[in-house]
């Protein structure tokens, strides 16, 4: 799964350019977050000088164009591009992120592209210059660039093999959502808690009620028919019937006349999606490929939490017995190319409809063309005169013939068969979404027992070794 943003870099308050596109070259190439740089990569530019020759590259493209911006002006692009963990290598990652970005910038910008291992998820840092390589044009930042963003780097995830974020939310957390239950309570939560302390003190009407409110260091005002309440410490009063349902005045006078029942209100939380199973990484193999002693630690913290998330998954799937487990994991596997099977014969058969009928309609406006130029005995001074007519009524002839068709069907029926085809395929891809990642969380999770049922085997015999060189 790989997710993407796009941030244009400006000079900011108080910084120079130079400064700004420096500040963010150094903290995408640290050393210690590349492996010493090893997973850098410089497109039309030199990565350790990048800083300078962008600079240069925007001096220049001032030279030949004379134009000038002022503080808002675009020094850089900046694309994080975020892999699920276990799901690539670093090397693999930063391929990707060299393809993206020639793909996204078509070739004509100098990039780099940083891939960072710091974390528990690998991920891409790719700055290319907003000055195109012939210094005459700036890359210019359009409306939907981030779903563009989104698009090529899906593409390419699904090219090689990747898994990608099926539904993306249209809108982000705001901070109070993203911290959840460290996020400070707003004011009309705390009038809330403050109403259903008082009514919990059982008033006996709405005056005692306000006055309970009031003794709370609650500030209680009355505008035309609205209440207003306002607490220490915040500058803006709140309309009693802004709090929601069960904080009204009706429903309060509802309450207080015994004929409710008052239900405090609970913050609501969303449950988390459960931890995905991830393929264990094989750390011998990746010391012997020259990784460090801090891939190593990483990758040993990420194998125990994925072989805890393995376990969590056989127990709540109840497939404990590894017979059952490798049975599961091979019929999700053949009901999921069984699927896929039937994709690709409706996308096969709807390209197929899409061509013939092009073609039939092709054949059925130069007809009388074609039938003008035998009648000439296929005259040069005819075929010149309508030389785009008797092409375009060969090929259709040509494709009818090499796909086998003797009576051409009608456009109707064709156009009624692409659009039954479409909804099936519709139907049968959210299946399709659905088995693939039942199928690939059996398949890791067969994997990752495999791999340590392999792992006890060979530290068994290492054991029996020892003893009998003892």
């Amino acid at each position: 799964m790989a997710t993407t943003r796009i941030m244009p870099l400006h000079i900011g308050k108080g910084r120079t350019e130079s400064r700004a596109i420096s500040a963010i070259i150094d903290y995408v190439a640290n050393p210690q977050k590349t492996d010493h740089g090893r997973l850098i990569t410089g497109y039309e530019c030199d990565s350790r000088v990048a800083d300078a020759e962008f600079m240069l590259a925007k001096l220049q493209y001032i030279a030949a164009t004379g134009r000038v911006r002022g503080a808002d002006d675009v020094i850089a692009y900046h694309v994080r591009q975020s892999f699920c963990p276990g799901e690539i290598t670093p090397e693999e990652a930063n391929r990707l992120g060299v393809e993206f970005a020639k793909r996204f910038t078509k070739g004509k910008h100098a990039f780099i592209v940083c891939t960072h291992i710091d974390k528990a998820h690998v991920h891409n840092h790719i700055i290319w210059s907003s000055v195109n390589l012939d210094c005459d044009r700036k890359f210019r930042n359009f409306w939907g660039s981030t779903k563009a963003v989104r698009r090529l780097s899906d593409t390419l995830c699904i090219e090689n093999g990747l898994s990608i974020v099926e539904n993306p939310k249209p809108h982000g957390k705001s901070y109070d959502q993203w911290l959840g239950d460290q996020a400070k309570p707003s004011h009309r939560e705390l009038l809330r808690a403050t109403i259903d302390n008082a009514l919990a003190q059982k008033p006996a009407d709405l005056n005692e009620l306000l006055k309970l409110l009031r003794e709370s260091g609650c500030e209680v005002s009355k505008r035309g028919k609205s209440y207003r309440l306002k607490l220490p410490g915040w500058s803006k009063v709140s309309r009693l019937d802004s709090l929601g349902e069960g904080y009204t005045l009706e429903d309060l006078l509802a309450v207080l006349a015994g004929n409710k029942e008052h239900t405090p209100r609970q913050k609501s939380a969303k449950q988390a999606d459960p931890p995905k199973v991830n393929l264990l990484l094989d750390i011998q193999a990746k010391l012997r490929d020259g990784k460090g002693a801090g891939y190593v630690r990483w990758a040993k913290v990420f194998n125990l939490k994925q072989m805890a998330q393995t376990v969590n998954f056989l127990t709540e799937h109840q497939l404990l017995d590894y017979a059952e487990l490798a049975e599961k994991a091979a019929a999700a596997t053949a009901h999921h190319n069984e699927l896929s099977a039937k994709i690709k014969a409706a996308e096969k058969r709807m390209a197929e409809i899409a061509v013939l009928r092009t073609h039939i309609i092709n054949y059925a406006k130069t007809r009388d063309t074609y039938v003008a130029y035998r009648k000439a005995g296929y005259s040069k001074k005819f075929r010149e005169a309508h030389e785009e007519e008797i092409l375009l009524h060969q090929a259709a002839k040509n494709v009818f013939d090499d796909m086998g068709v003797k009576k051409l069907p009608k456009v109707k029926e064709l156009q009624a068969e692409y659009a039954r085809l479409l909804e099936e395929k519709k139907m049968t891809y959210a299946e399709y979404r659905r088995s693939r990642e039942e199928m690939r969380e059996l398949l890791a999770a067969k994997a990752n027992v495999d791999r340590l049922l392999n792992m006890e085997a060979e530290h068994d015999t290492e054991r029996e070794k020892d003893h009998e060189q003892r």
